[in-house]
């Protein structure tokens, strides 16, 4: 019995340190526990590299997988691979024949979600899939694009879909079902809830004075739903008033407070939900806009990126019971940021990669290095002291132990 006890204390943290969706494991960007902050010249030891498909979906890690959906030919394709060492495991491939009208990469977009034995996956076409993640066989599937009338909008499907207590929950953005709620283990439909039109925003679960919430960013509302009835408890508009516009980054939910933001004149704001209202703390265009990449919290700050991908956006640290911008980096451009410890792991579309201080005054880079050649949009996956991360045609796994 001290022996079975001795091999779950080790084997414990490894559970908890994997990065099972977008975001990782709470979806709130936070990997728990500490990074090598000393870095060779030419940056952290690469554990091994592979060439993949197309996709600006990031890779998950459980299990010691490294779950990866990306595009291959005319198919979209969902893989594993041994964490430690790249090597492959099982591959299940479905055809597709998405194409992006503004010439962009034509891949999947949303991050693989792995729950409760599955791997779920939501293609660009708006194809929803399960696969077993111990051998990648088939579970179900669900044509959400045709099933609920949804419009094919600027970019495609890209919204991870929310895996909570048995349902996975999707902004699907059809006129027959604006968020829509699966059966994990069969994909019966159990509800469906608004009209509104999907974002590239990814939901997240959140227990809010007591009660839990799926809370969404649609093309129009921030939305606050009963997972298990799908009931709307709380609801406000957040959408720019020209058609050309996206909201992407996912809300932040600290306590009874809720930051959003997105570009293209919603700006951001901090809403304090009361239990059946949601009251404005503050709002503004010129804190924290973020174009797609979600920011992160820490000790009453907010890190993040503000402005549009396409002018250059600025790195910045904010208030968030004010909104009053604490410092500002200039011509930083864009990228995205996890929570790693008591630091922030930042990576530039560029492909560089920054590991930095949390800190009120000033940004304060520890280590950095080149890692991959532009352009990385892709969410990394932190786990057990590995950051896997992908540009355009390569996935690298880098040793931060």
């Amino acid at each position: 019995m001290v022996r079975l006890l001795f091999v779950l204390l080790l084997s414990s943290p490894l559970i908890a340190a994997d990065w099972p969706q977008f975001l990782g494991p709470s979806r709130n960007g936070v990997y728990v526990g500490a990074l090598n902050e000393k870095w060779p010249s030419a940056g952290p030891r690469v554990v091994w590299r592979k060439q993949i498909g197309q996709g600006l979906s990031g890779p998950a890690v459980a299990e010691n997988r490294v779950i990866l959906f990306h595009r291959v030919g005319d198919q979209e394709v969902v893989e594993s691979f041994d964490a430690l060492t790249g090597a492959p495991q099982w591959r299940y491939a479905y055809p597709t024949a998405y194409r992006d009208d503004f010439g962009f990469d034509e891949g999947p977009r949303a991050v693989p979600v792995v729950a409760d034995g599955n791997v779920y996956t939501y293609g660009a076409e708006g194809k929803l899939h399960a696969v077993a993640l111990a051998t990648g066989k088939p579970v179900w599937n669900v044509d959400a694009m045709r099933q609920f009338d949804v419009p094919k909008g600027f970019f495609g499907a890209a919204g991870s879909p929310l895996v909570e207590e048995g349902r996975v929950i999707a902004n699907v953005g059809g006129r027959k079902g604006g968020i829509v709620a699966f059966d994990a283990k069969s994909g019966n439909v159990l509800w469906t809830a608004t009209t509104d039109s999907a974002s590239y925003s990814s939901g997240i679960g959140a227990t809010i004075l007591g009660r839990r919430y799926a809370v969404f960013l649609t093309r129009d509302n921030l939305v606050g739903l009963d997972p298990a009835t799908g009931q709307v408890r709380f609801q406000r508009a957040w959408r720019a008033r020209q058609a050309a516009s996206v909201n992407a980054a996912t809300p932040v939910v600290v306590g009874d407070a809720i930051f959003v933001s997105a570009e293209y004149g919603p700006g951001s704001g901090v809403l304090q939900f009361d239990g059946t209202k949601l009251v404005d703390v503050w709002t503004s265009d010129d804190a924290l806009s973020n174009h797609y990449a979600t920011s992160m919290y820490y000790d009453g700050v907010l890190y993040g990126f503000h402005g549009r991908q396409e002018f250059g956006p600025v790195f910045r640290a904010i208030d968030m019971k004010t909104g009053k911008v604490l410092w500002s980096t200039e011509r930083f451009g864009a990228g995205s940021v996890t929570l790693a410890g008591n630091r922030l792991l930042i990576v530039r579309e560029t492909g560089e990669l920054i590991l930095a201080a949390l800190s009120r005054k000033a940004f304060q880079p520890i280590a950095r290095a080149q890692i991959l050649p532009a352009t990385v949009r892709a969410y990394p996956a932190l786990a057990n002291g590995i950051v896997y991360l992908r540009n355009d045609n390569t996935l690298v796994a880098l040793d931060l132990r």
